[in-house]
């Protein structure tokens, strides 16, 4: 019996967006229940190729109640894909990046069928000789990887993914590679390279380099020689400065990764798919779901381990066949994914989990168990692939493999868990993404188009009316702010256990991510957030951290370190009237009290007085004085001076002012301290960043001000909060995602 299911409103909004059928004119033509049955009979008839007299109804039945309680959900394109007409069934996918022309131009085409198909790509470009370097067969010289990455980018970005999801792509390039340090630099220009994450593969070389102090050598991959050697420490440095500035590059640890290479005979791994959990050889595919831990709570408020246990070793099946069923966009792919038949399974719901069980995120407690749960899971998974080795029979490539051994069982599958982004599905799972902590307990999300509701963690407001604190006032206070941090009342038990993302350390969010990873056959997407505030210090010890601790790789995201819209962390004090794409902000309020400095700039009219006032989170204030002239440049004056000044309040950066004012050209130049004055506002401008260089940065207001906003980009499909997760940008609202 095929029951109904119970969805969310947020779940049913992003299922008929993105996952039901649809009709030639567009219109929703199967319900959330047919796209599951549709889903699971898709992967069930795969049961006659091992036994023709298999009950499909039954095992379609079971895929079915799994899928529609939400105990477990396959990747995105699985739910899309199966049972219809392009059945391409996998997330993303690695291609090689060969050192020629037809080579490059072939994996080109390559990955716009796999993004056409709903996929996303990794690439390592190690292969491709330096910039500079010769190219025999035209006695010219090569242009190098970051120009053929650009071309990727450029052509990713003609190409809609199914439909439904835009191309994503992983780019590595070694550490080693003679043009690594343009490689780290690119993304420093927010317009290059935006349809990929990128990451530098570290070998154990250079991190014993960078321990000793010392240098390492460059190698061009055209030849294998040695053309040079870099100081591993400003390598180093200079990695960690594009990642404060820009988020990226991420670091992988391509000889530990290549360490837990299930098929060394097959060869080695170079890059993974683009949120990083995932390495996979050339021409393998991944083939991912995420089984829902908070689902796993009885109502006794205890792991029900029984009921986990039968959803994982039945979640392996699922993917098993997945595999089967689907049809790959390129032979390649289908003969390599075949040939190792690798399976990720992975989580969702964890801090939902964590608060049921009462156990706080940041805390030994929360460390330990996540290292206990995620054994429980690697290993009855195993147990499955063993199961389902001895009735089909081992990947084809288990001779060599790391299984191989005297005395071994077989498996069915050369890796069996990854712990990968989980954005739309937990929205139609209705549970926290992945292993990330809360984002915020309470945030506006946006729903069918330009209607705007306030939502509490629900998690929450069952405590509060538990405990007897609850009310409406509370819960008003709750959705300005976002988090609990700064709201009276609340017992501070409740507040440690309700902790968000920007509330974890930087080094509690890497003790859970190891946790995870310590007994993931794959690796983990997690997203290391760090406060606006955070210095290169910071970002230096938490890639430090991420070594030591056994990561297989590491993504860091400091708040406003992406240029975007600015929007509210909680409620906050937006406008009902706000256009549908723009979220509005009010500025801070001025203290009775300020400090600052004037200074005096001759211009081309008179001298220029500009006094800069600063509070405790920095310049709130500007007011530029002309002389003793009045009448309209008095107030072009005064206007000028207001508009910085409420753009100062309301988080614009004073980089982003200095940029717009400086340059401003007159008819009356004249010069200053052997420097040009264009212009009152150009004199302005570098007053300002006069005034900058001589302040250190002053850390931004508290997570608890009324008035805190967290920088970010809007969503594009619907105007809500797209935020930094799992190694990735998702909606809150509507599920978008570049990446899952």
């Amino acid at each position: 019996m095929f029951k109904k299911g119970n969805f969310s409103k947020n779940a049913l909004t992003v299922l008929r967006k993105r996952y039901l059928k649809r009709d030639l004119g567009g219109n929703v033509v199967e319900e959330p229940e047919d796209m599951f049955k549709r889903v699971a009979y898709a992967v069930a008839e795969v049961e006659k190729d091992y036994n023709p007299d298999a009950d499909i109804d039954a095992l379609a039945l079971r895929f079915y109640n799994m899928m529609v309680d939400r105990d477990f959900l396959p990747n995105s394109p699985t739910l899309m894909n199966a049972g219809r007409h392009l059945g391409q069934l996998s997330a993303c996918f690695v291609l090689p990046v060969e050192d020629s022309m037809e080579g490059i131009f072939e994996t080109l085409k390559q990955a716009a069928l796999i993004h056409k198909s709903g996929g996303g790509t990794g690439f390592s470009f190690s292969r491709l000789r330096p910039k500079n370097d010769v190219v025999h067969s035209t006695r010219g010289v090569s242009s190098g990887p970051i120009s053929f990455m650009q071309v990727y980018d450029r052509a990713t970005e003609m190409v809609k993914q199914g439909g439904t999801r835009r191309g994503a792509n992983m780019g590595i390039l070694r550490v080693d590679h003679p043009d690594i340090l343009e490689f780290i630099d690119v993304k420093r220009d927010r317009k290059k390279l935006t349809n990929f994450n990128i990451s530098v593969a570290v070998t154990d070389e250079f991190m014993k380099a960078l321990e000793n102090g010392g240098s390492y050598d460059l190698i061009n991959p055209r030849n294998k020689e040695v053309v040079g050697s870099l100081s591993a420490e400003e390598v180093f440095e200079r990695i960690v400065t594009s990642a404060w500035e820009s988020g990226e590059p991420g670091m992988v640890f391509i000889d530990r990764i290549n360490a837990n290479n299930p098929t060394p005979q097959l060869g080695a791994i170079e890059s993974t798919n683009p949120c990083g959990e995932q390495p996979l050889l050339p021409y393998e595919s991944c083939n991912l779901g995420s089984v829902n831990l908070e689902n796993m709570v009885g109502p006794d408020g205890r792991v029900d381990w029984e009921k986990l246990e039968r959803t994982v070793k039945l979640a392996v099946h699922f993917l098993d066949n997945v595999i089967d069923a689907n049809r790959f966009p390129i032979p390649q792919i289908a003969e390599m994914t075949k040939k190792t038949r690798k399976i990720g399974l992975g989580v969702m719901g964890f801090a939902n989990m964590l608060i049921k069980l009462g156990i706080v995120y940041n805390s030994s407690e929360g460390e330990a168990f996540a290292r206990r749960l995620m054994k429980f899971v690697t290993e009855k998974g195993r147990e499955e692939s063993i199961e389902l080795a001895r009735l089909r029979g081992p990947f084809p490539a288990f001779k060599g493999s790391i299984y191989d051994k005297p005395g071994a069982p077989a498996v069915r599958n050369a890796t069996v868990t990854t712990i990968a982004p989980t954005g739309t599905i937990s929205i139609i799972a209705d549970t926290s993404p992945g292993i990330e902590p809360l984002f915020a307990i309470a945030f506006v999300r946006n729903v069918l188009g330009d209607q705007r509701l306030v939502e509490v963690n629900p998690l929450f407001e069952d405590v509060a009316k538990k405990r007897g604190f609850y009310s409406d006032r509370l819960v008003k206070r709750v959705s300005e702010d976002g988090t609990l941090a700064n709201i009276s009342g609340i017992p501070e038990d409740v507040k440690r256990l309700f902790v968000t993302a920007h509330e974890v350390s930087p080094e509690w969010h890497l003790r859970i991510q190891a946790a995870f990873q310590e007994f993931t056959d794959n690796a983990v997407s997690k997203t290391i957030n760090f406060p606006s505030s955070a210095t290169k210090e910071d970002v230096r010890k938490a890639y430090l951290l991420a070594y030591k601790l056994g990561l297989k790789g590491i993504t860091v995201y400091r708040d406003g370190c992406r240029e975007g819209q600015v929007i509210t962390f909680g409620a906050g004090e937006e406008k009902k009237e706000a256009p549908k794409r723009f979220t509005y902000t009010s500025p801070r309020s001025r203290p009775k009290v300020t400090k600052g400095m004037t200074f005096k700039v001759p211009t081309g009219c008179e001298n220029l007085y500009i006094t800069i006032n600063e509070d405790e989170f920095g310049p709130i204030e500007l007011f530029a004085t002309l002389g003793k002239s009045g009448g309209c440049a008095a107030a072009q004056g005064e206007a000028i001076s207001r508009l910085i000044s409420l753009a100062m309040r309301s988080g614009v950066k004073p980089e982003a002012i200095i940029k717009q004012l400086k340059g401003i050209g007159c008819n009356n130049p004249t010069w200053e301290e052997g420097e040009v004055v264009l212009s009152c506002p150009d004199a302005i401008g570098k007053a300002l960043e006069r005034y900058m260089k001589m302040k250190e940065r002053k850390p931004e207001p508290k997570r608890g001000h009324k008035a805190k906003v967290v920088r970010t980009t809007v969503c594009p499909e619907c105007g809500g909060t797209l935020v930094y997760q799992e190694g990735c940008l998702r909606c809150l609202s509507c599920g978008y995602s570049k990446c899952d």
